[in-house]
Parts: structure tokens; C-alpha cells; sequence
């Protein structure tokens, strides 16, 4: 079972950064980071592969940055250009097709909040 935990939210500025950083048990291809702001529905914001294809939210193109580190099984996302609407709980997320179902896991999520 793969377990993933999540650091770097907190408080920043509108038009601050902040880096998230989401460390894994173990080696997962597809990885994704979601977020969930204050009655609302969690949506995907960006995804990488093993292999370092990515995808993102049209909201968040051109201002975030999905990465990932394979040797040390970690996962960023840099955000920069903070908007107040980027305020959400951030999840990490893990999909592993290895097996039939797939594995869906998820971290514990980190807090952002963008405020003045």
C-alpha cells in the first residue's frame, strides 16, 4: 500500500508563491495533484507521469509548475502568481493501473490559502 504525504501550504499573498511537496512510500506512475476549495467539488489541477508528461487546469497554465523527482519518489507543484480563488485544500494523488481495479490513492491534503 502506498502512503503520501503532503507539505509546504500555508498563507501567502495574492501574486505569492508557494511550493508543494508530496513525498511517497513508493514508486507510482501516474500522479496528480487536486484541490478542493470551500463548498465546492475537488477538481484535478495538474498531472505527470513517470516519464515527466504533464497536464494542467486552463486556470492554472501558465502559472504552475507540476514536477517530480523519481529517485527520491516526490512530487511538486510550484505555484506562482497566487490568486485569491487558488485557495483550496491541496491533494496529492497517486493511480496505480498495476492491478485490476486500479489503486486510487490519496494524501491527507495541505492547506492554501491566498488572502492579503
Amino acid at each position: 500500500q502506498v502512503q503520501l504525504a503532503e507539505s509546504g501550504g500555508g498563507l501567502v499573498q495574492p501574486g505569492g508563491s508557494l511550493r508543494l511537496s508530496c513525498a511517497a512510500s513508493g514508486s507510482i506512475n501516474y500522479m496528480h495533484w487536486y484541490r478542493q476549495a470551500p463548498g465546492k467539488q475537488r477538481e484535478l489541477v495538474a498531472s505527470i507521469t513517470s516519464g515527466g508528461n504533464t497536464n494542467y487546469q486552463d486556470s492554472v497554465k501558465g502559472r504552475f509548475t507540476i514536477s517530480r523527482d523519481n529517485a527520491k519518489n516526490t512530487m511538486y507543484l510550484q505555484m506562482n502568481r497566487l490568486k485569491p480563488e487558488d485557495t483550496a485544500v491541496y491533494y496529492c494523488n497517486a493511480v496505480d493501473l498495476s492491478t485490476l481495479p486500479a489503486m486510487d490513492y490519496w494524501g491527507k491534503g495541505t492547506l492554501v490559502t491566498v488572502s492579503s
